[in-house]
């Protein structure tokens, strides 16, 4: 084959339009946005205990959710809503519309997430025995603690 016909189909496979696959995590940050909106991603990373920044950049690139304003604290952190093309997308009129979770699936959830809670405390506890000599390991046990109690407290 010459470069000319490498270039053909190149140019075919550049120009073919890209499958959008939602990842687990990228659609549990949607949902997350979705129920929650507007939300920051501070808000959207406590509820899901890890980084979200690449969910929601990817969940923007979809046009699924969209920055719809600035938070009025230091920092001014962005907030996030879905897009027209979600509802679309998902067959929903509106946000409102949206199924409701059951009052048992709630509590199922709620306890799940506080035994996985309490199970990290617990490491956490065990880490800080073996660290007793070093207090700058102690502090970042305290602040470990007090947000994990924290996030109990806010639900």
């Amino acid at each position: 084959m010459h470069q000319a016909d490498y270039y053909e189909n190149l140019i075919r496979v550049a120009a073919a339009p890209k499958r959008q696959a939602l990842t687990e995590v990228v659609l549990e940050t949607l949902s997350i946005i979705a129920y929650k909106q507007p939300v920051t991603k501070l808000e959207i990373e406590k509820i899901r205990g890890v980084k979200s920044d690449h969910a929601v950049n990817r969940l923007v690139e979809y046009n699924l959710v969209y920055e719809v304003g600035r938070l009025d604290a230091p920092g001014r952190p962005a907030l996030f809503a879905t897009t027209e093309e979600f509802l679309r997308r998902f067959g929903v009129g509106s946000v409102s519309d949206l199924p409701d979770i059951n009052p048992e699936q709630e509590e199922e959830i709620k306890s799940q997430v506080e035994e996985e809670l309490q199970l990290k405390l617990e490491e956490l506890q065990d880490e800080e025995v073996g660290a007793a000599d070093d207090p700058e390991k102690d502090t970042d046990m305290d602040v470990a603690l007090a947000e994990a109690a924290a996030s109990l407290q806010t639900d």
